[in-house]
């Protein structure tokens, strides 16, 4: 049988070149542990290769989701433990009985009395002249009007789309650090779970969250440079609608997800 010949010293690597190639190997492993695995897995982007690959938005699916299987967890273990606690005993009837008190009586001449000073201040009131009703129903009319134009301008970008059963999207606004952005949204067809947030240049925050929420609403400021904005979820059976209502100081809506 023929055994392969052992190598000579001369064939062997040497030491610099095991050295060379176990740092490039470890510079390899953790350019792709920053680059492709954190932000696929954990939603962090320190170097922002990951949003422009399109893994930093399956890092967040994967959180919201993994997020919402624990509240769901934490929901059931809630209502298992209520269910299991024995009710409280019923208050005796007695107890139950409410107390009548009653009203002092009043003399006649306490009801004379009374009776009187309501006929005086009757007598004292003035009817309003028609001129004061027709400036009363002016300036009101005036109000409504006003507060209407400012509920339409208030809004500079508006947007509606349906999410199917499981199906989940997300709109974020471009702003500069410190802006301020005002937004409403509202849900027809059952609650959503939503995640409003942020990211940008290295940067991530989560500013708020929900499950089951039917409409919000608010103001939303940038705690630095970059998108931030809204990820929806619905879990229901059916379809759900949502409209979204932005303005303030934004550059522009757009659809991330």
């Amino acid at each position: 049988m023929y055994n392969t010949d052992l190598p000579t010293r001369a064939e062997l690597p040497s030491t610099g070149k095991l050295l060379r190639s176990t740092l490039l190997a470890a510079v390899i492993a953790i350019a792709l542990l920053v680059t492709v695995v954190l932000p696929a897995e954990y939603a962090i982007d320190p170097t922002g290769a990951g949003r422009l690959l399109g893994l930093t938005e399956m890092g967040e699916i994967k959180n919201q989701l993994a997020e919402e299987a624990e509240l769901d967890q934490a929901n059931d273990e809630a209502a298992a433990m209520q269910a299991s606690q024995p009710t409280a005993p019923q208050e005796s009837a007695g107890d139950n009985q409410p107390t009548v008190a009653t009203a002092p009586q009043t003399s006649g001449v306490e009801s004379d009395q009374a009776a009187s000073s309501i006929g005086d201040i009757a007598e004292q009131e003035v009817v309003q002249p028609e001129a004061s009703l027709v400036l009363v129903n002016t300036l009101a009319a005036e109000e409504a009007s006003s507060q209407a134009n400012e509920e339409v301008t208030m809004w500079s970008d508006e947007v509606s789309f349906t999410l199917t059963p499981g199906e989940g999207t997300e709109y974020k606004l471009t702003m500069e650090a410190g802006a301020v952005a005002t937004y409403a949204w509202v849900s027809d067809g059952g609650p959503l779970n939503f995640d409003t947030h942020g990211d940008g240049n290295g940067n991530s925050i989560s500013y708020e969250r929900g499950r089951g929420v039917p409409e919000d609403g608010g103001e939303l400021e940038a705690a630095f440079t970059g998108n931030h904005g809204w990820f929806f979820r619905n879990r229901n059976d059916n379809d759900v609608t949502v409209v979204l209502r932005v303005g303030g100081d934004y550059g522009e809506l757009i659809k991330a997800l």
